[in-house]
């Protein structure tokens, strides 16, 4: 099994929150700062941690476009960042895992609409839902550079105006920039 990642929510970390918003459902408690790591805080308002797993909904054509732009976190320049925890609905759960993808990809294009940011936006997508206690199902993980802000918005509008969103029933949002 991976090494958990875990997200520390408190008044200290390597990432400072600019921004912190529900989108979706209840928030998290408000936190000044953002550490990301291996290991929990006891001293943090809240923590949350997952592990990265295998593709679970990526065809093979699709993996091949991932592996020739791969993702590499703390690329130089990238000082900004976000934090977005997301549960999905029953309903979503509820389907078989074909009937997801094709939510997912053939009427959504979540794969397809990320692939046009991977030059810019480095992502990691951190799976806790089958975790005890956790309280979300996935943790994304997101850095750019200050720059290309703006083009994590787009990717961030286009993807939220997607079917698949509609099955999301909590996501909050946390902005934030690198501390040096």
């Amino acid at each position: 099994m991976a090494d958990p990642i875990v997200f520390n929510g408190g008044v200290r970390g390597n990432w400072k929150v600019t921004r912190q918003q529900s989108v979706e459902g209840s928030g998290l408690a408000d936190v000044a700062f953002v550490d990301r790591g291996t290991a929990a805080d006891a001293a943090a308002a809240w923590t949350l941690s997952g592990v990265t797993s295998n593709l679970r909904y990526t065809n093979a054509a699709e993996k091949k476009i991932l592996d020739a732009t791969p993702s590499v976190l703390a690329k130089p320049g990238a000082t900004r960042g976000a934090l977005i925890p997301i549960t999905k609905s029953a309903a979503w759960w509820g389907m078989a895992q074909d009937e997801r993808r094709a939510v997912l990809e053939d009427r959504s294009q979540h794969i397809a609409i990320g692939s046009d940011y991977l030059s810019v936006v480095s992502r990691q997508l951190v799976h806790c839902r089958d975790q005890e206690g956790a309280q979300f199902d996935f943790l994304t993980w997101f850095e750019f550079a200050p720059e290309n802000e703006a083009r994590f918005d787009d990717l961030l509008a286009k993807l939220r105006a997607t079917p698949e969103w509609g099955y999301i029933e909590r996501e909050v949002e946390l902005r934030l920039e690198k501390v040096s």
